[in-house]
């Protein structure tokens, strides 16, 4: 994965694949990138098979990781991070 495309992870790009209503029922379109959110395993499942299917980056958070995944700008720092971009 280039720098590039780790740099194109940002809130809207998370936004953007949250707002799949068939897997994430009821999510606002226009989420706060710092609103609380919770998923649900299945939904973090799929999120993250999106984002190695778009952009190459497989990743496997830990469990403190999964917790921290609380908001749309958390996520994209996580995997931006965790693709070894600058995340914060």
């Amino acid at each position: 994965m280039t720098t590039e495309a780790l740099s194109s992870i940002s809130p809207d790009t998370v936004r953007e694949l949250l707002a799949d209503s068939r897997i994430f029922p009821g999510l606002p379109a226009d989420l706060a990138d710092d609103a609380e959110l919770v998923l649900d395993s299945l939904g973090l499942l799929w999120l993250l098979h999106e984002v190695e299917q778009r952009y190459g980056l497989a990743v496997e958070p830990t469990y403190e990781e999964v917790a921290g995944l609380s908001s749309v700008r958390r996520i994209a720092d996580f995997l931006r991070t965790a693709g070894g971009g600058n995340g914060r």
